[in-house]
């Protein structure tokens, strides 16, 4: 049922002292205890830097690129919000300043201003209001979390403080900031100092933005003289000091956020009452299957970029749900396909049960990746490639099976004489590198009685895809002649989805990201299949 809009309410989520606190984890877990309370919530994060998306964004930058389903390329936090809550997110959930500036210059270009001079306040602040707002007005939600990126006293987020400011006056209790800040533990003096959390107030507080709660990230439990402390200096209830300590499993922070009763605070500060009672029981069931698996396996995860993991951030949480469904513990081993030896791979994989090659770009580290996957195949080991996987889990059967020595992406090597992955016809002409992938969902038939169709157990899906380049489909008798059969196209198109072994326990290359669908609620059946598969492997 559709709700008024103007009973929407806007919780906002600011960070200071440092990045990288947690402020997603938070809005997630947050959003997540309103859903358990039978609310309808959904989540935004507004990213201060000038970049239209992050799309062409390197990883070791920015993390991972998240796609959405209507196709836009996202903020990696935009995994979290799914993960957690099992809802879908799109391009209104993830805005830029790259995006805010691009709208009113083009609003001020079509004469839309009527000769107004254009200036930060009121035009830009408009703009970020009409970003927030817009998924409030769609009356599907009580709730609207908003997450500013970087910490405040940035000079990039000042439009966004003010923005908040300005709404706070408007809306009154319908809108709520939450502020997180770190209280660090000094070693040499073996206390807790709140100094960093009471000069990043008073920034908020020089913009005209008082927080109504605090969360207070540390490695020591607060105690009451602390929160106390905290709460005189920066003039909100001790009860709104919320301690946010670290844990082992980002899916704890729901839990620990209810003992801290952030929602309860919440809910009081925005006047809602006669609110159910927090259902957390199949989340909580989830924790424990994580915490007490009943056998453990490894898997080795290649990739260019394994020396930040927030690259590969949504396949390490999918493979940690698929775990889950196995009552199975993951150890995963990141493997930086550039320091493969070609010739004495074996060492590189003692031990592992199943062997996942990671997407990506380029061809940095692509014959350590193909090394990989001529590894798992003639040692039947469980194999899993997404996008770039497969695309080299083609290149390597092309090479050691077909005997097409130079066999190649074009993306790689133009000049291959056997371009067994070519850049696919639409994006031949493309010129511009932000946002023109083929991005987003799109269906998949799948083979009859091949191992895809087990797996899914429908014959048609749909999943989320980013890439240029594709099968080249003047190679597929050859392939399915030697045993690499494709199981899934896409209908509208004929672009090979999915390739797998045949006579191989579990070999299978995906063109598309299914990490991007795997949630608690429902991990992804490839995932869980996947591990499954190296169970069986390490019990072999």
């Amino acid at each position: 049922m559709a709700r008024a809009t103007d009973q929407t309410r806007y919780i906002f989520v600011t960070g200071g002292v440092t990045s990288s606190l947690g402020k997603g984890i938070i809005s997630a877990s947050l959003a997540k205890l309103l859903q358990a309370r039978c609310y309808s919530v959904t989540i935004q994060k507004l990213d201060p830097y000038i970049n239209i998306d992050p799309g062409t964004l390197n990883p070791y930058e920015h993390g991972e690129c998240y796609v959405t389903e209507d196709g836009a390329e996202t903020d990696l936090d935009l995994g979290h919000y799914e993960r957690f809550l099992n809802v879908t997110t799109s391009q209104a959930n993830n805005v830029t300043t790259g995006r805010i500036y691009k709208a009113v210059i083009e609003k001020e270009r079509r004469g839309d201003y009527l000769g107004e001079t254009v200036q930060v306040i009121p035009h830009i602040t408009d703009e970020i209001k009409h970003s927030i707002k817009l998924l409030g007005e769609s009356g599907q939600y009580d709730f609207v979390i908003t997450e500013i990126g970087g910490t405040v006293g940035d000079i990039e987020s000042l439009p966004y403080i003010e923005t908040i400011r300005q709404l706070k006056w408007e809306m009154g209790s319908r809108a709520l900031v939450i502020h997180l800040t770190l209280v660090p533990y000094l070693a040499a003096a073996k206390e807790l100092k709140t100094k960093p959390t009471q000069h990043s107030v008073k920034t908020m507080l020089e913009y005209g933005v008082q927080p109504d709660i605090l969360v207070c990230r540390t490695e020591r439990p607060l105690n009451e003289h602390i929160r106390s402390k905290i709460a005189l200096f920066c003039n909100v209830e001790a009860t709104s000091v919320i301690e946010s300590i670290d844990t082992s499993s980002i899916y704890k922070v729901p839990i620990l956020m209810r003992e801290e009763k952030l929602d309860k605070v919440v809910l009081k500060k925005m006047r809602m009452k006669n609110f159910c009672p927090a259902d957390l029981d199949s989340w909580e069931k989830f924790i424990s299957r994580l915490e007490h698996p009943l056998k453990e396996v490894s898997i080795g995860l290649v990739g260019k970029y394994v020396e930040l993991v927030d690259s590969y951030k949504s396949i390490i949480e999918s493979l940690i749900h698929a775990g889950t469904v196995n009552d199975c513990r993951v150890n995963l081993k990141l493997i930086h396909s550039e320091q493969i030896d070609l010739n004495h791979s074996e060492a590189t994989f003692k031990g592992l049960s199943g062997i996942l090659v990671a997407p990506g770009f380029g061809d940095r580290g692509i014959e350590g990746k193909i090394a990989a996957i001529h590894h798992a195949r003639t040692n039947n080991i469980p194999f899993l490639g997404i996008c770039l996987g497969m695309q080299c889990a083609v290149v390597e059967f092309a090479r050691d099976v077909l005997k097409m020595k130079d066999a190649h992406s074009t993306e790689m090597n133009p000049d291959t004489t056997h371009p067994v992955i070519d850049i696919m016809e639409e994006q031949k002409k493309v010129t511009m590198k932000g946002g023109t992938m083929r991005l987003g969902a799109y269906p998949c038939k799948i083979k009859p009685g091949s191992l895809a169709s087990s797996i899914y157990g429908k014959k048609e899906i749909s999943e989320r895809h980013r890439h240029r380049f594709e099968f080249n489909n003047h190679y597929l008798n050859d392939f399915e002649r030697h045993g690499m059969i494709a199981t899934g196209m896409n209908p509208q198109a004929n672009l090979v989805e999915i390739m797998e072994l045949k006579h191989h326990p579990f070999f299978i290359g995906v063109q598309f990201h299914p990490e991007y669908r795997s949630t608690v609620a429902n991990p992804h059946a490839l995932f869980a299949h996947f591990v499954d598969a190296a169970i069986q492997y390490a019990e072999r």
